[in-house]
């Protein structure tokens, strides 16, 4: 952890997980885990004590069915149907129905690795020991996640309470040899694609069909990586600022520790300990240090207070969706020390649609002051610089229309950040009548998270236009390793050219955090 408690981004981190491999225990599971199984295919296994739990509660399950008290989802029906008696002998059908009732989604298909972070966040879930479901299901999550089983989960179908029960229905029905899974780049049958891989299907007992779909795991997934996008961004950001403001020949005045200290913001103030940092040692900033203007335009000077919060928020995010990975969140809850089961509501996404459309929120605003520093750089009534970066104004248009894109999805954003959580309809005859709309505002951070990412690589690229202009002076270490790195990509723009490319390659150094491993190479570990 950074001081004030931003955390501190490690580029190995996700690697170091990706090699070691991830052990689930219901309790340590956190977004570079996630990061690494998702992305980088890391190794699963199920932790010894975990396995314990896990058989403590299937085995209290057991004695459920024989107990003439009605027990939801064991001995009864789903939603409006709760009060609908199930004979035990019906039990493993009920679950059954269960996945294939459920299982109606619509919409593109997720991401696999999307996918995978809901397996690995469901087998997570069921490790906790609260679920009742056998090991044995949470080892076949596993075996689809180490043999590369991904099934096809339609994203549009979940108002997030009672859990995400289209999406997580659509991934469990191949457990169950069912659906449609993605193996080794071929889409087939569940059951054949379960068989090449090796793994036996199961057939499913009391309570494991709701503890397989009643939880909050696609909005979580989805969550985990828009939070761990969305933090790498935050940190381009500030490399973005310090470029900029190196094109623009801005101080750093405002970025002195005494002006953060009095305002003690943690965001702020490693934002702000980021910047001058990557300025330091700036020829260009010493060839104007005894220029005439004192103070710089708000998307400069008071980037480390935009940026800043938006780390808040993001810090805020991080905490809610790695305390809800590492929770039970089915619905009824087993506690077999007790010989108690307990209906609740844990399934309620309400604490992480919140964070969604925080994180939402904060992603959008990085992209906002993003866009106003790159039209401050292609106008040259306020940059000093050619007209639209490019020294054949006329003839050519330069750097103009890329600023088009970034108004435009700065303007996208604005209407994807508008909160989801704010909206609820009743399903379920009624008796589930409030919902959080979790998955709903997840898929929007993300959407959110990819529109940011161009809107900075169009400021990266103007930057590196702009400094080229400067030259020969060079700005700080860490801008210029970010200006290298940016040019070994992408040349300077001497003549008009299609920029769509230069834009996805920025992106990309962006995305794949190569620019942010350039400049921490160069210059040490940003906060």
């Amino acid at each position: 952890m950074l001081r004030g408690g931003w955390p501190r981004h490690n580029v190995n981190e996700g690697t170091e997980a990706a090699a070691m491999g991830v052990c689930i225990d219901g309790a340590g599971l956190s977004i570079p885990d996630v990061v690494a199984v998702a992305r980088g295919g890391a190794p699963v296994s199920l932790d010894l004590d975990a396995r314990r739990r896990i058989d403590r509660a299937s085995a209290y399950v057991d004695t459920l069915l024989r107990r003439e008290r009605p027990v939801y989802g064991v001995t009864t029906g789903f939603g409006r149907f709760a009060d609908v008696v199930i004979s035990p002998d019906d039990s493993a059908a009920l679950q059954r129905n269960l996945l294939l009732s459920h299982a109606s989604g619509v919409g593109e298909l997720l991401p696999d690795e999307v996918v995978r972070a809901i397996l690995l966040l469901r087998a997570n879930a069921l490790a906790c020991g609260y679920s009742g479901a056998r090991a044995e299901v949470v080892d076949t999550l596993i075996a689809m996640l180490n043999q590369g089983v991904h099934p096809l989960v339609p994203s549009q179908g979940s108002v997030g309470s009672s859990g995400d029960l289209a999406p997580l229905a659509h991934t469990m029905l191949v457990v169950i040899g069912e659906g449609m899974a993605r193996y080794k780049g071929e889409i087939l049958p569940g059951a054949e694609a379960m068989a090449r891989a090796g793994i036996p299907v199961v057939a499913l007992r009391a309570k494991e069909g709701l503890a397989l779909i009643n939880g909050t795991q696609v909005m979580t997934a989805i969550g985990s990586l828009a939070v761990h996008d969305v933090s790498i961004l935050a940190q381009v950001a500030d490399i973005a600022v310090a470029m900029t403001t190196e094109a623009l020949r801005g101080t750093t005045s405002a970025f002195d520790p005494r002006v953060q200290a009095v305002r003690p913001h943690p965001g702020q103030a490693a934002s702000a300990r980021n910047l001058l940092h990557l300025m330091e040692g700036s020829a260009i900033r010493e060839s104007h240090r005894n220029c005439p203007k004192v103070q710089d335009a708000y998307s400069l000077r008071c980037a480390p207070q935009v940026h800043g919060a938006a780390r808040d928020a993001i810090e805020y995010a991080r905490q809610v969706v790695e305390r809800e990975m590492n929770s039970a969140t089915d619905n009824p809850l087993v506690f077999p020390e007790d010989g108690d089961v307990i209906s609740g509501g844990n399934f309620h996404g309400e604490p992480v649609a919140m964070a969604m459309d925080f994180l939402g929120i904060a992603a959008s605003e990085l992209a906002s002051i993003s866009e106003r520093r790159t039209e401050r750089m292609v106008n040259p009534q306020l940059s000093g610089l050619p007209p639209f970066l490019t020294e054949h104004g006329g003839l050519n248009s330069g750097m103009m229309i890329a600023q088009y894109t970034a108004a435009a999805l700065v303007s996208e954003n604005k209407i994807l950040a508008s909160p989801a959580v704010v909206d609820s309809i009743p399903t379920s005859g009624n008796q589930e009548d409030h919902v959080s709309m979790g998955t709903i505002a997840a898929r929007k951070a993300r959407q959110i998270a990819a529109n940011v990412a161009n809107v900075l690589s169009i400021e990266v690229m103007c930057a590196a236009q702009g400094i080229d202009f400067l030259a020969p002076l060079e700005p700080g270490a860490g801008a210029r390793a970010a200006h290298e790195a940016v040019r070994a990509q992408v040349p300077h723009l001497d003549h008009d050219r299609v920029l769509a490319p230069d834009i996805a390659l920025i992106r990309e150094l962006i995305q794949g955090e190569a620019l942010l491993r350039a400049v921490e190479h160069a210059v040490g570990q940003l906060e």
